[in-house]
């Protein structure tokens, strides 16, 4: 008579239960965007991972949930801030949730950028204080705006990024985005969390560049650099155009191949790197071990 075989997945009657197994992380928020007329650029989301450090312990059966973050949308109304990215979470019922916060607005004329993940540049005319604040361990600190005394030009501060501050506006420069951090996560060392260049007054040429690993650039007259997309990155500041929106987060699992369950929801990319399988959420979705 024939026999009856069995497969070691999961924990149904006769199966043979899965050990837990060690799983890497990268969680980045989406990127604030920059604010308008004589602005500051936007700050990048926050970035958090467990890459090279210590790993997490994935239960199999446990659902693992990735909520991924947008980018502020750009600003059209004069003397106005930009808006704030939107939070990434990677949460599970036996871990402790990673909460990445969105990047900090850009200022707007007269105003402070927003703290977040990575602060938002200040805009010029600024009376009040630099750019905002970043959170320790994901990101930096905006640049503040300029308003020399007695000169017609000015130039707003460049957002936070996730390794480097954003510069400070000077006398018709804008400050340039702080600069990305790099991750191998996937395999292939990618910069990500740029912040936003600030805007610099009649003189496009002398706009803030958007910060290493997906910030946009700060404009004039023209519409402000947006963040790139699954990087976190800080949109640009503006003095007469619509700012540059924040780029989107992303949350990226890493899973030894011979646990990967593959089972997901969502619509993840998949990859491998070495003995991993590496999993992309460039949307909201989960993965249960």
């Amino acid at each position: 008579m024939a026999g009856f075989g069995y497969q070691v997945l999961g924990f149904g009657s006769g199966e043979t239960p899965k050990d837990p197994y060690s799983a890497s992380w990268l969680v980045i928020a989406g990127g604030g965007s920059g604010g308008r007329t004589d602005a500051g650029g936007g700050g990048a989301g926050g970035q958090q991972t467990n890459f090279g450090g210590s790993a997490y312990t994935f239960t199999p059966g446990v659902t693992y949930t990735a909520s991924v973050g947008g980018g502020g949308a750009g600003i059209t109304v004069n003397s106005t801030n930009g808006n704030p990215g939107v939070n990434s979470v990677l949460s599970g019922s036996d871990i402790t949730d990673v909460t990445s916060l969105g990047g900090g607005y850009g200022g707007g004329a007269g105003k402070t950028g927003g703290d977040g993940g990575s602060g938002g540049g200040a805009g010029s005319y600024n009376t009040g204080g630099g750019g905002g604040s970043g959170t320790p361990g994901q990101g930096n600190d905006g640049g503040s705006g300029a308003w020399p005394a007695g000169a017609p030009a000015h130039g707003g501060g460049g957002g936070g990024g996730s390794n480097a501050a954003g510069t400070n506006g000077a006398a018709n420069y804008g400050g340039a985005g702080g600069a990305g951090l790099a991750n191998s996560i996937t395999g292939s060392s990618i910069t990500r969390g740029g912040g936003g260049g600030g805007m610099a007054n009649n003189n496009d040429g002398a706009a803030g560049a958007g910060g290493s690993g997906g910030g946009g650039a700060g404009k004039d007259a023209s519409p402000g650099g947006t963040g790139d997309a699954n990087t976190g990155g800080g949109g640009g500041g503006v003095s007469y155009a619509t700012s540059g929106a924040g780029g989107s987060g992303v949350v990226i699992l890493s899973v030894p191949t011979e646990s990967y369950s593959g089972k997901t929801t969502g619509s993840p990319t998949m990859g491998t790197s070495g003995d991993n399988t590496i999993i992309t959420f460039t949307g909201d979705g989960s993965y249960t071990a």
